[in-house]
């Protein structure tokens, strides 16, 4: 029998599997992004984000994850990435992230507003672009340069492990 002739259920459990994140880009009028330092975690920072729950959207999983890691009631702006990262050599399956402008935050506003998870976060701090190179892995890096791009260029862009395969540039 050919795949076009399977029963819906057997054709569905036959697609290749992925997983997908959505992230939050909460950044100040200066260009500093949030980042925020895992508890799990001593070699890298991250931005506040995580993976989609069963039956979750994009936009329900960034607004989730804000919530409990940082206890802010966030609204989701637009769209600024879609970052595809392929299946890795350890097993973990192809991942989509989606990742939203957060909208603006000062230093006194995060002083006072976020309170952190201490199961999941140790610390934060709205970090410069030149920080982002040594506090975050390379992919992450390059991630949050291509969505600075964006945010500045009103554009959406596609990245391939925080790389831009079309080459939008500045």
């Amino acid at each position: 029998m050919s795949p076009t002739h399977l029963p819906p259920a057997e054709y569905y459990a036959s697609l290749p599997k992925h997983i997908a994140g959505a992230a939050a880009i909460i950044h100040d009028a200066a260009g500093r992004i949030l980042l925020v330092q895992p508890s799990y975690r001593t070699d890298t920072w991250e931005i506040p984000g995580g993976g989609l729950d069963a039956g979750e959207d994009p936009l329900q999983a960034v607004r989730r994850e804000v919530g409990e890691e940082l206890g802010i009631d966030l609204t989701p702006g637009r769209l600024l990435a879609v970052d595809w990262v392929a299946e890795q050599a350890d097993g973990r399956p192809p991942l989509v992230n989606y990742l939203f402008d957060g909208g603006l935050i000062t230093q006194a506003e995060a002083r006072t507003g976020i309170h952190l998870d201490p199961e999941e976060l140790t610390a934060w701090q709205l970090a410069t672009p030149g920080q982002w190179d040594t506090l975050l892995a390379p992919h992450m890096a390059r991630r949050l340069h291509a969505c600075s791009r964006a945010m500045a260029q009103g554009i959406t862009l596609y990245l391939q492990y925080g790389f831009d395969p079309i080459g939008h540039r500045t």
